[in-house]
């Protein structure tokens, strides 16, 4: 029997709980009939605000994956800093898909990076990405939304990646992204610009790969293809020693190094993403298994 989780209009509640239905007693009933459970979720439809204004279900398999792509509609996601989902990211066969413009990361009115609107803790991430001949994309997670005030009081939204690790998405063959880097750490499935995923073992473009993101009371860990690949440990002097080691280091940019350093805030939770790198990139099965 599939289950359902809501998405419950109460901002501050991250918990997961569970609430009984009707029908016959629990040793009357055979399994196969059991009531399903209800998980509640807090959403934020809003940008840069806590308040709360849907209620929605999505499927809970019988592993507890809550499935936060339907294949059919963007319930649930919007655009990161957006109150809806940008003109480019589409849905063709099932997938969520970005279009791309050949712009890197310029991400113009009708693109951006998208997010699903609900703050996670400790969890495990699956889906399948695939991506065209010399594309580049990435997942973030534990991301927030921040402004930033420039000397003039102008206020402007930081992008995403300053607030999040990356788990790389890239055709590893063809996109100069895998040349640059340290030891290959720009590669598909690595821990952008810190840690190479081992083995790398991505498929070519235009093919199915499966992505895995663990995050479980700081450990971190990348899955490729069935593989584990890479390992690390936020809020952690490694952690610290990492972002020194990279392009988001203290010297070179210390608003990306304090939050990094701080990722998820006092909470330690925040939003999953897909990145808009202007190319095309493909996502589907997105599903989450909450482990707090």
């Amino acid at each position: 029997m599939k289950k359902t989780i809501l998405l419950a209009s109460a901002a501050t509640m991250m918990c997961v709980f569970a609430s009984c239905g009707g029908g016959k007693k629990a040793e009357e009933a055979p399994a196969e009939e059991a009531a399903p459970t209800a998980t509640q979720l807090a959403i934020n439809t809003k940008p840069l605000d806590e308040s709360v204004n849907a209620e929605e279900s999505f499927e809970v398999d019988k592993d507890g994956y809550i499935s936060i792509f339907d294949g059919k509609t963007f319930k649930g996601w919007r655009g990161y800093g957006k109150d809806h989902v940008p003109g480019k990211w589409t849905i063709e066969d099932g997938s969520l898909k970005f279009n791309g413009t050949g712009g890197g990361e310029a991400q113009d009115l009708d693109g951006g990076d998208i997010i699903f609107a609900h703050k996670f803790k400790n969890f495990e991430l699956t889906f399948d990405w695939k991506v065209a001949k010399g594309s580049n994309s990435g997942v973030f997670f534990l991301a927030q939304e921040i402004e930033s005030t420039d000397k003039d009081g102008n206020k402007r939204l930081e992008p995403i990646y300053i607030s999040s690790p990356e788990y790389q998405i890239l055709d590893n063959e063809n996109h100069p992204d895998a040349k640059m880097g340290k030891n290959g750490n720009r590669k598909s499935s690595s821990l952008y610009d810190m840690i190479p995923a081992e083995p790398q073992n991505a498929k070519p473009f235009g093919e199915w790969n499966t992505g895995k993101i663990m995050v479980y009371k700081g450990t971190v860990v990348h899955g490729q293809n069935g593989e584990n690949v890479v390992e690390y440990h936020l809020w952690t002097p490694q952690w610290t020693d990492l972002l020194q080691a990279s392009k988001f280091s203290e010297k070179a940019w210390p608003i990306a190094f304090e939050l990094l350093n701080n990722l998820g805030g006092e909470k330690r939770e925040g939003y999953i993403g897909f990145q808009d790198h202007g190319d095309d990139v493909w996502f589907r099965n997105i599903k989450v298994k909450v482990l707090d």
